[in-house]
């Protein structure tokens, strides 16, 4: 179980547990987001909370108040539910709840947050879930649920942070988080792991936590030696330094019940050395909530926070001369150049820093492509020869290119043939736009013979 959060950050931050469905005619669609999972301990307490979000697709429209419908039948024979005053319940085990309008510019809204506590004599181990729809207006979402499991142990939870925007490369920044047990036994000691990405620094090197750096930044494993009890809370500070290189930046921590084999599979195969300043604490936090080894709930494990610098990065494109014969093959190279100042990386999403576009020049035939390129047909309504697209990697350091060949077959000498190569703009998770401060260095051009 440990496994899961340690050595896959981002799978121990996914809550979401959404279905598909189709668009409706007014372009836009209702989602639901829950936990997907949720472990209740097994004596009743402390009660575990349950927020039901609604969103939509289209926050360019405006979206009606509408109704949340909760099934909980599946749990009734071991967990109650306690419904919020927005919920009506139609029995003890169903209730419908009533949740305000999307105004245009919002994306969601908390449509209902439960209460679920362990009824007594419940058997360990019983599981059910919880399901939901909703509706509103003419718009009704796609069915999803929670499945709910009934445990034994502590369950440490870490609070999430705020997101940081507009930050000043050359400046600190702290992130401030709470570290609480929801479980119903004590966790002697804290497993805590931490990473921050390669524009951000650890101002501090801590002689109770490892470190290794990897090419997208520092991770830490760090053992804190304060128990937590049931219901209690502490505070968890991370002192950050905003790199001079810094751009689009996430940090990453989580905490999980300290065991040899957890402490063993968050070393992996890297080299790490540790640290020599003060130790790490976790410290009393002033208000407390109600509340074996292994943790009973992961969902609230491992928090992701963004921070994002005020910077650019100038990216520059660089095309290539071939020449051969009629039958030659010829490799042409496009280069894509990140003249710094800042790296460019998409660590959440994905995206690739650039994407090419170009066309086989005249009297050519692409014969081969790098692994991360693809194609669309000449058409009627679009160009009339097959165009190329080709990703770049999803980060870019400062000062560092990425190569991409292209095999050309000559066909015909065609003297001067030349196609323009560029990077596209509209990639909606990392837009060129957004950080490069130079768009008319992104067009090159290939030239044959």
């Amino acid at each position: 179980m440990k496994s899961r959060l340690l050595t896959a950050a981002l799978a121990g931050c996914a809550l979401a547990a959404v279905g598909t469905g189709p668009v409706h005619a007014v372009s836009d669609q209702l989602w639901l987001d829950v936990p997907s999972t949720t472990v209740l301990p097994s004596d009743g307490t402390p009660e575990r909370t349950l927020t039901v979000l609604v969103t939509h697709d289209n926050t360019q429209t405006e979206v009606a108040a509408g109704r949340l419908t909760v099934d909980a039948g599946e749990i009734a024979s071991f967990a109650r539910v306690s419904w919020p005053t927005n919920c009506v319940p139609e029995s003890a085990d169903k209730a419908v709840c009533d949740f305000p309008g999307m105004p245009a510019g919002t994306d969601g809204v908390a449509a209902a947050r439960l209460g679920l506590s362990a009824l007594a004599d419940a058997d360990l181990g019983a599981s059910g879930s919880v399901r939901y729809t909703a509706a509103a207006g003419e718009l009704t979402s796609f069915p999803a649920e929670t499945m709910v499991t009934l445990g034994d142990g502590p369950d440490l939870g870490l609070s999430q942070a705020e997101f940081q925007r507009d930050l000043r490369p050359g400046t600190n920044t702290r992130v401030s988080a709470t570290v609480g047990n929801n479980g119903n036994r004590t966790v002697e000691r804290t497993l805590l792991w931490l990473n921050a990405s390669y524009g951000l620094g650890l101002r501090e090197r801590h002689s109770n936590c490892e470190y290794a750096e990897h090419a997208t930044g520092t991770s830490a494993v760090c053992v804190l030696d304060e128990a937590v009890a049931p219901g209690e809370l502490y505070g968890l500070t991370t002192e950050l330094r905003v790199g001079r290189k810094a751009l689009y930046e996430r940090f990453d921590h989580s905490v999980l019940p300290y065991s040899d084999q957890a402490l063993e599979e968050a070393h992996g195969d890297r080299t790490w050395t540790r640290g020599t300043g003060a130790e790490l604490d976790l410290r009393p936090a002033p208000a407390r909530r109600a509340a074996g080894e292994d943790d009973l709930d992961l969902s609230d494990n491992g928090r992701i926070v963004i921070l994002d610098a005020r910077n650019t990065a100038d990216l520059k494109l660089t095309g290539s001369r071939v020449r051969g014969a009629v039958g030659d093959t010829v490799t042409a190279r496009i280069t894509v150049h990140n003249r710094g100042p800042a790296w460019v990386a998409s660590l959440g999403a994905g995206a690739p820093v650039a994407v090419v576009r170009f066309r086989a020049p005249e009297g050519t035939t692409v014969v081969e492509t790098p692994e991360d390129c693809w194609s669309l047909p000449p058409s009627e309504e679009g160009p009339s020869v097959t165009t190329y697209f080709c990703w770049t990697p999803i980060y870019l350091h400062d000062k560092a290119s990425y190569a991409m060949e292209v095999r050309l077959r000559i066909d015909e000498v065609v003297r001067g043939a030349r196609t323009t190569v560029e990077t596209l703009d509209d990639e909606a998770e990392l837009p060129i736009s957004g950080f490069d401060p130079n768009l008319r260095n992104n067009r090159a051009q290939i030239v044959v013979n």
